[in-house]
């Protein structure tokens, strides 16, 4: 992660984080390998220290090279250099929150690539090529109908346009008009559609119970700390009350 990042963060500031018991053990999980593990590590240190920038900026690392995580990467990387405004590898880290972005937009814009999807796509594409053709057909009936029209106001009903081979009349040429040399019209009065009120799901909320910590109530929820935090912008870590209840993010 380092060789990722370009160099990891020095000074005062990361010698007091690496103090803290949750950093330290989050160094020890990533050794073994436990990336998982570290990044809970990690998560437990924010919410000891939200301001700290070196916690931060391993848990960026991680959700870059280990977890595959970019829109996290690139959250973390960015609270890194806003919490460590001389970083020495502040260039360095821009440039990995832009490859985190592109690999996100990659990650959306990738069209699906197994079979199933494949083949619906294909029958999707023969539907619309099918209804393509229809379209033209009327088209054409229509071109002719008008044709008739101008040229024998009179007969034009007895003598219509022929329909389009393997297609059903439409509804508004189902009845034909008097003979007034009129357009055809529609004997079927059409009734606007209702329309359906969207369902909207109630907000979901959780009440702190005593000795939770935020990164408890996010794994109880299965969504990540970093969601839950940024459902709560007002609410510290540290100044949670019994009883408090707390925004939850779509899971």
């Amino acid at each position: 992660m380092v060789a990722v990042s370009g160099c990891s963060p020095t000074g005062q500031g990361q010698l007091e984080d690496e103090k803290e018991p949750h950093f330290g053990l989050g160094k020890s999980r990533i050794n073994q390998m436990d990336y998982h593990g570290a990044v809970e590590a990690f998560q437990q240190a924010l919410e000891a220290n939200p301001r700290s920038a070196a916690a931060h900026f391993q848990l960026a690392c991680l959700f870059d090279t280990k977890e595959s995580d970019p829109a996290a990467a690139i959250y973390h990387y960015q609270q890194y250099l806003k919490f460590d405004s001389n970083a020495r590898n502040a260039e360095v880290i821009r440039q990995r929150i832009e490859s985190c972005k592109q690999q996100l937009a990659a990650n959306v814009l990738t069209p699906p690539s197994t079979p199933a999807a494949q083949r619906q796509l294909e029958d999707l594409a023969e539907k619309n090529r099918q209804l393509n053709s229809e379209v033209e057909k009327w088209r054409a009936y229509y071109a002719a109908q008008q044709a008739t029209l101008k040229a024998n106001p009179s007969g034009a009903q007895n003598n219509p346009a022929p329909q389009p081979a393997g297609s059903p009349m439409p509804d508004d040429m189902s009845q034909p008009a008097p003979n007034t040399g009129g357009p055809i019209i529609s004997a079927k009065p059409t009734t606007p559609a209702k329309p359906v009120p969207a369902k909207v799901s109630p907000p979901r909320t959780h009440t702190v119970a005593a000795g939770e910590t935020l990164a408890a109530i996010a794994r109880k929820h299965n969504i990540s700390l970093t969601a839950l935090q940024a459902a709560n912008p007002g609410v510290s870590p540290k100044k949670m009350r019994v009883g408090q209840s707390l925004n939850l993010p779509p899971p």
